[in-house]
C-alpha cells in the first residue's frame, strides 16, 4: 500500500480535530489481528475485488474482443477494422486506438503478429505500456509534511476520496491533517469533518464563506510545529469551465508554496470514470491551470468504459495514483498498471 510514499513514522494514534473534539477511532483487537489471512491470501483477495470491480469494462472490452476473435484463424484487414470499432466504443480514444492498430498492422505485414493469440497479447502489452511508461513517483520533501492539493468537479467523489486517502495514509503509519478549503459549501466542510471522525485524523476548518487561501495558510501555520507527515487539502468542487474559480485554485497553490516552499508536492485531480471522454477535457483544463502531477479515477466499478484510463495516460503522461472500484474504505486501490490490465483481460 502506498508504495510511492514511504512511511516516516510508526502508526499514530487518532488525533483531535482543530476544534479539539476527540474523534472515536476504531481499535483492532489482538484476536482479530491473529486471525488475519496470510499476505498471499490478502493479495489474492485484493486482486479478486479489483477484477470484480472492473467486470463492466471487461464485458464491454475484452469479452467483445474475444467474441470477435472466436473462430478466426488469421489476422486480416477486416478483422482489424472491426477490432478498431470495438476499442473505440470502449473509450480507448480514437488517437490511442489508431496508434495501436497502426503498429499492429505493421507487425502483421512483417509477420511479427502471426495469429490471434499473439494479437490479443499485443493489445494487453500495449495498454499496460501506456499506463506504466510515464509513471513518476511522488517527490517527498526533505523535511516537513507532504502536501497534497486535491481537485475535482462536483460529483466525482473528491471528498470521499480524500477520506479514503486519509485512512490509507494513517494505516501506513503517517500522521495526517485534512484541510477543508472548500468553503463555498457548508456541506463540504461537514462532510470532511465526518471523514475525520471516521478515520480518526485531524481536520482544519473554518466557517463557510471563508477565503480558501486563508484557510490553507492558517492550516499550514497550524501544522508547522505539530509534526504532520501528510496534509490533504480539499478544494472546492468548482466547474473547470469557470475562469474565476480556476484562478482561485492558482491562488491557493501560490499561497501553499509561499508558506511551505515546494508545496504542494502533489496536485491530484479526481475524475469520475463514468463520464468517459468528459474526463479528458477536465484533465486538460485543470492541467493547464495548475500543472497536475497525479490522477485518481473513481467509480470504475460503475462504468463499462474503463478504457478511458488508458486514453488519459497516453494523452497527458500524468501518472494514476489511485483507482476506486467500490464503496468500501479499502476499495480505493493503489494503481498498478499490470494488475489493472490483468484484471480486465483475465
Amino acid at each position: 500500500m502506498l508504495g510511492w510514499f514511504k512511511k516516516k513514522k510508526e502508526k499514530n494514534k487518532a488525533a483531535a480535530t482543530v476544534d479539539h473534539q476527540e474523534p472515536q477511532a476504531a481499535v483492532s483487537s489482538p484476536s482479530a489481528a491473529a486471525a488475519a489471512p496470510p499476505p498471499e491470501a490478502q493479495s489474492e483477495g485484493l486482486f479478486k475485488r479489483l477484477k470484480n470491480g472492473l467486470h463492466k469494462t471487461r464485458e464491454s472490452l475484452v469479452k467483445r474482443v474475444d467474441a470477435l476473435f472466436l473462430g478466426k484463424k488469421k489476422i486480416d484487414a477486416e478483422l482489424l477494422d472491426e477490432l478498431e470499432e470495438v476499442l473505440i466504443t470502449a473509450d480507448l480514444g480514437v488517437q490511442t486506438v489508431t496508434e495501436m492498430l497502426e503498429e499492429a498492422r505493421n507487425q502483421v505485414a512483417r509477420r511479427e503478429l502471426a495469429d490471434i493469440s499473439a494479437l490479443r497479447a499485443f493489445l494487453q502489452d500495449k495498454m499496460t505500456g501506456y499506463l506504466s511508461e510515464n509513471y513518476k513517483p511522488a517527490e517527498k520533501p526533505d523535511s516537513g509534511p507532504f502536501v497534497i492539493m486535491v481537485l475535482g468537479v462536483n460529483g466525482v467523489g473528491k471528498t470521499t476520496t480524500i477520506g479514503k486517502l486519509a485512512h490509507k495514509f494513517k494505516e501506513s503509519g503517517n500522521k495526517v491533517l485534512l484541510v477543508a478549503a472548500d468553503t463555498f459549501r457548508a456541506a463540504a466542510i461537514d462532510q470532511l469533518k465526518i471523514w475525520g471522525e471516521r478515520t480518526g485524523v485531524e481536520v482544519s476548518a473554518q466557517k463557510p464563506g471563508a477565503d480558501p487561501s486563508s484557510v490553507v495558510f492558517d492550516a499550514l501555520e497550524y501544522a508547522g510545529s505539530r509534526d504532520f507527515d501528510v496534509i490533504l487539502v480539499d478544494t472546492a468542487g468548482r466547474l473547470h469551465t469557470q475562469v474565476n474559480l480556476i484562478e482561485e485554485l492558482k491562488k491557493i497553490k501560490r499561497v501553499m508554496n509561499r508558506k511551505c516552499p515546494g508545496a504542494p508536492h502533489e496536485v491530484m485531480l479526481v475524475l469520475d470514470a463514468t463520464t468517459g471522454q468528459n474526463a479528458l477535457s477536465q484533465t486538460k483544463l485543470f492541467n493547464e491551470a495548475v500543472e497536475l502531477t497525479a490522477l485518481t479515477l473513481t467509480k470504475l466499478d460503475g462504468t463499462a468504459k474503463g478504457g478511458i484510463v488508458v486514453n488519459i495516460c497516453r494523452e497527458f503522461s500524468i501518472p494514476i495514483r489511485f483507482i476506486g472500484v467500490g464503496e468500501q474504505m479499502t476499495d480505493l486501490r493503489d494503481f498498478d498498471a499490470h494488475d489493472f490490465i490483468k484484471a480486465i483481460f483475465t
